[in-house]
């Protein structure tokens, strides 16, 4: 597939709560559990911060969104932290193991680096073995499990914690 990777803007909101929200509603691939309006993605977008990195892929083909991947600071009240990130990646469930997340990771990466990362973290669901195994292959390494860390209608989820180095 012939990707364009660039930064989100508000007006791709409608298009990322299109993969997302079908995302959440599997009950599957994420620990969110509550579906997203296209204002309120909007107003993320309007809001993130400057040294997050926020990505968007488009197939070049119809100029559809097919996935996308947010970055923001591990956290923002201290500077010891200024160095970590915390990633996400999604792919529209329709356009999955087609490259997309190789796309989105080295665009992330390459941006991240340009930002002053130098090491990126995450949690994936312990039963998403899929995403697992693309942090994974991405160069990424497991730390340890947070168990029971997500309680999904009435059924505790493990959450497998990650990073990877820049």
């Amino acid at each position: 597939m012939d990707l364009l990777v660039r930064e989100a803007h508000p007006n791709d909101a409608e298009a990322i709560v299109g993969i997302w929200n079908p995302i959440i509603a599997t009950g599957l691939y994420t620990a969110v559990d509550t579906l997203l309006t296209v204002e309120a993605e909007r107003e993320y977008i309007l809001n993130f911060p400057q040294r997050g990195v926020f990505h968007v892929a488009v197939c070049r083909a119809d100029h559809k969104v097919v996935g996308f991947q947010s970055m923001e600071p591990f956290a923002t009240y201290t500077h010891a932290f200024d160095h970590v990130g915390v990633i996400g990646t999604y792919v529209d469930l329709s356009y999955r193991r087609q490259g997309i997340g190789k796309c989105l990771f080295d665009a992330t990466f390459e941006a991240a680096r340009r930002k002053g990362y130098e090491k990126i973290f995450t949690y994936v669901r312990a039963d998403n073995v899929a995403a697992l195994a693309s942090y994974l292959r991405r160069g990424f390494q497991i730390v340890g499990t947070a168990q029971r860390h997500a309680k999904l209608n009435g059924t505790y989820v493990d959450e497998i914690i990650i990073e990877r180095f820049l």
